[in-house]
Parts: C-alpha cells; structure tokens; sequence
C-alpha cells in the first residue's frame, strides 16, 4: 500500500478506530464477481480492536462478492466541516477519515452471531433492548451476520482541529 502523501495528517490505530465508531455508516468496498468495484455504506460495529460486523440477507450481490474475493477495504468519515479561510482566500475541508483492509466470513456460530447483533442493536437502537431477545428467537436462523477481521491496524487522517 502506498504511503499517505501529507503524512502530519495521519493518525494511529486507535485513533481511526474511534472515527469508525463515530461514523454512522463504514463504507465497505469489495470486488464484484465481474470484477468491477462495489462498495455501499452499512451499519458496522466494533467488537474489538481487529473486528467488525454487520448484518444482512443470505443472498445477494454483498455475498457474491464476499463468496468469491471475501478481501474489503473500510472507509469512515465521521467529521466534515467545509471552510473558506479568509486570510489564505482558499477553500477547504476539514475532516476525520478511517481507512483498514480485512476479511470478510459469515459468522455461523450461533452464540457469536448474538454478540454480533446485540452490539448493533446496542449501538444503533439502544431504547429498544428490551426487545432482542424475542426478536433473536423469531429470526436468528435467517439472519446473515458478517464478520470482518482486519488484516492490518486502521489508519486515520485528519485535517483541523483534533
């Protein structure tokens, strides 16, 4: 991979590893099965400091693609603040960006797959806790969930303020 061009931009692991907990979605790009590039925004969590998942239905183009090359790139930005600065009349943008490379499975254990939900939901609609362990009994069997185990340390950058 080629190294950052601005490199006082770049920030540590566990720096980027907060924007993609701060970012609503994670892009998650991908390589077709005809080869061309696909990549969409989901809901991703973190479980730890090398994984993530998210969930989906068992069929479809995200899984064809993960069937034939299960390799991903994740990219989050979770601060965009477009700027004219006065004093050097030039337009700019500042930001908060996480990018990491990994591996995408379906998770087929059943306990990890409950993990994996509870902490989407936890994440994502924490008022309605109450709520999982029924929906877990009416749907754990045709719920996909996807894990994604980063094959290196996440990389950030930032322009502006920390």
């Amino acid at each position: 991979m080629r190294e950052m061009r601005k490199i006082d931009r770049k920030r540590d692991a566990d720096w980027a590893l907060a924007v993609f907990d701060k970012a609503p979605y994670v892009t998650v790009s991908m390589t077709g099965v005809d080869g061309f590039p696909y990549g969409l925004p989901l809901s991703l969590v973190r479980r730890d400091d090398k994984t993530f998942y998210f969930h989906c239905a068992d069929e479809g183009q995200k899984i064809d693609c993960l069937k034939a090359k299960p390799y991903v790139c994740l990219s989050a930005v979770s601060r965009c603040t477009p700027k004219f600065e006065e004093e050097k009349q030039n337009f700019t943008e500042y930001f908060h960006s996480a990018v990491a490379f990994g591996k995408a499975e379906p998770v087929s254990d059943d306990s990890e797959k409950i993990v994996a939900l509870r902490l989407l939901c936890e994440r994502f609609l924490p008022k309605y806790m109450s709520h999982f362990d029924d929906a877990i009994a009416r749907s754990l069997d045709r719920t996909t969930v996807i894990r994604i185990t980063l094959t290196a340390p996440p990389v950030g950058k930032c322009k502006g303020n920390d």
